[in-house]
């Protein structure tokens, strides 16, 4: 009788092909690949965190190989993971705190003084992992985070195995994880020496939040530091209409003029929202490769502007598409967020055509790894590339029948309808069970912080 020990097991796997940890077999693949190839009853090979090859399964060509597991995607759409280029994880501790507000009154009134009285790294941790339990659940496997006790949203990542870009955020006034302005960059530059060596997974940068809340020294000061050190620069920038005349005010020229003529904007600057852009705004962004990060959903909600996203995509800007946080959003559902984008630009430029599902579908996954500095890494489904791919069940009665997959994706998924997500190779969701987050105590946790919250405002 032959016995299955490791050694032969593992000669037997070479002997029939490749050995590989993971199979996905069946199903159709969206690899957004630069041809944006669809290949059917697909055949992924999975290898050390890395795609090993991609193909159909009925090809003569593909590859023989016993994995240590084999994923059956029968009847489901396969693709790379969804990105969400810009938000605020611990900010699902204020979801619903403060509703159906102008921005400003909204953001000096309510979150600002919240964020001053109940942020400490308890309150991080637990809003950033029911934050990552959510994303992960609704097909978001990199996101780019701005927040307080930022090392603390990358050790809750690390834990749950997402992929990040988190960013160490500035100001010109105290904040919770800084009391002292003037200890913000020394801060900082620990913070950058804790995690650079633990990119692609964690990857940091810096934030300054806005033209408005940070003066032209330390716009300057944190873009010659990131600059330095080889990371991105974000910032809010155009989020409302107010914003104009704040600048103009204090320094006689628009927000996007300000920064150009402090030096700040180049290829390696994100800036977030934009929804007050203007012709000679875009021209400028565009001349600088700026990128865009687009948040409808939340500026919708706060009636802050649509961004003239086409007009940018044809400038050649690269945009991709956010959730923004949990407290103005009200989720961080990128398949939500991918309808709203598509329909918003329809209905305010009378226009069907543009933004169509493949563009929008472009934007969440390849587009936000060209913005991240990602794009050789993920972004699409391809040979060499990191495996981050989710798994979306099709045979649901709002997904049938099949048409289109850059149609079913943006305008009938949604995030419930992921069935598996694999991150850097690894099976981080299966069938609906989460495998790295502990999710009722996540649940509880932030429900103890909601009732102080409650208990302490009334």
């Amino acid at each position: 009788m032959f016995k299955d020990t490791s050694k032969q097991r593992k000669n037997l796997l070479t002997m029939a092909g490749e050995e590989l940890d993971i199979v996905i077999r069946g199903g159709t693949l969206v690899t957004m690949s630069a041809d944006m190839g669809v290949v059917e009853n697909c055949f992924i090979g999975i290898k050390d965190g890395v795609v090993s090859f991609v193909t159909s399964a009925g090809e003569k060509s593909a590859p023989a190989c016993m994995p240590k597991e084999t994923i059956d995607a029968s009847g489901c759409i396969v693709l790379p993971g969804l990105i969400n280029t810009h938000t605020h994880l611990p900010m699902v501790c204020f979801r619903g705190m403060a509703d159906d507000l102008p921005l400003m009154e909204w953001l000096t009134g309510h979150i600002f003084p919240a964020e001053a009285k109940f942020v400490d790294k308890e309150m991080v941790r637990a809003g950033a992992t029911l934050a990552l339990a959510e994303m992960i659940f609704s097909g978001t496997t990199t996101f780019c985070d701005a927040y307080f006790f930022e090392s603390v949203v990358a050790e809750a990542a690390l834990e749950a195995g997402m992929r990040a870009v988190v960013a160490q955020g500035f100001a010109d006034f105290a904040t919770p994880d800084n009391p002292r302005y003037e200890k913000m960059m020394a801060a900082a530059q620990r913070f950058l020496k804790r995690w650079q060596s633990c990119a692609p997974m964690i990857t940091p940068a810096f934030f300054c939040h806005s033209p408005y809340t940070c003066s032209p020294t330390t716009l300057v000061n944190v873009k010659k530091a990131a600059r330095e050190a080889g990371i991105l620069y974000l910032l809010h920038l155009l989020e409302n209409r107010d914003e104009t005349e704040i600048i103009e005010n204090r320094y006689g020229k628009n927000p996007v003029r300000h920064l150009f003529d402090l030096d700040v904007l180049d290829e390696s600057t994100i800036a977030v929202h934009c929804n007050w852009a203007d012709q000679k705004d875009m021209e400028i962004l565009a001349a600088k490769g700026v990128g865009v990060s687009h948040n409808p959903e939340s500026s919708m909600k706060l009636a802050a502007g649509v961004a003239p996203v086409a007009q940018m995509l044809e400038r050649g800007i690269t945009v991709g598409l956010g959730t923004d946080g949990a407290a103005s959003n009200n989720d961080l559902d990128m398949f939500r967020e991918m309808d709203s984008a598509a329909k918003i630009h329809k209905v305010t430029s009378l226009n069907p055509t543009v933004m169509s599902a493949a563009t929008v579908l472009h934007m969440a996954t390849a587009g936000g790894a060209q913005l991240l500095k990602m794009d050789h890494l993920i972004g699409s489904v391809e040979k060499g590339k990191k495996a981050d791919i989710i798994i979306v069940d099709a045979k649901q009665p709002h997904l049938t029948p099949l048409y289109n997959c850059y149609s079913q994706l943006v305008y009938a998924a949604r995030g419930a309808d992921v069935k598996t997500s694999i991150i850097d190779g690894k099976i981080v969701m299966k069938d609906r069970q989460l495998l790295t987050i502990d999710l009722p105590s996540a649940i509880d946790r932030v429900n103890e912080i909601a009732s102080r919250i409650i208990s302490e405002n009334k």
